[in-house]
């Protein structure tokens, strides 16, 4: 609730929580590097459970949802006294595999300190192999969606 009446989420939070816009960021990072991929070659792990994210309703949704407060606390205490954080992310193989779902990752990891709606891509290669390139900034709020739009209207009018 309180990701949603900050902007951070979806109008429809079950967007967010199924993995969806992960998957889609993911698609477009594969597929500007070279990889033929389509969503149906990602393994996704949702955020929640399906079938709470197949409720008919957003309303009966955000009632159901409040029972995995309790678990969903149980695992962040739990990582947070092995030193670690519970993050949603994708990884994209030199394969062309690509998996979305959570992960604990501890403070040596660069998605430890990522907060809001911040995003961080990160990128192994021959040039990046010990330590990968790092691309961070907002990936979500009314702004930067606005700016994306105009930015593609501009590049359409000068074609």
């Amino acid at each position: 609730m309180e990701a949603k009446e900050k902007g951070f989420s979806e109008p429809d939070p079950r967007v967010d929580l199924s993995g969806t816009d992960v998957v889609r960021k993911s698609l477009i990072l594969a597929r500007e590097s070279g990889y033929s991929i389509e969503e149906s070659d990602v393994q996704v792990e949702p955020f929640v459970p399906q079938k709470y994210l197949d409720m008919p309703s957003l309303e009966e949704f955000m009632v159901k949802v409040k029972e995995l407060d309790a678990p969903f606390e149980e695992r962040r205490q739990n990582a947070m006294k092995e030193g670690k954080k519970i993050r949603y992310g994708a990884r994209l193989t030199s394969d062309g595999k690509a998996v979305v779902g959570l992960m604990e990752v501890d403070r040596s990891h660069p998605f430890y300190d990522l907060e809001g709606s911040n995003n961080i891509v990160l990128i192994w290669s021959e040039h990046y192999f010990e330590h990968p390139m790092q691309i961070k900034g907002y990936g979500a709020g009314a702004d930067v969606t606005a700016a994306g739009v105009f930015a593609d209207i501009i590049k359409v009018a000068n074609v």
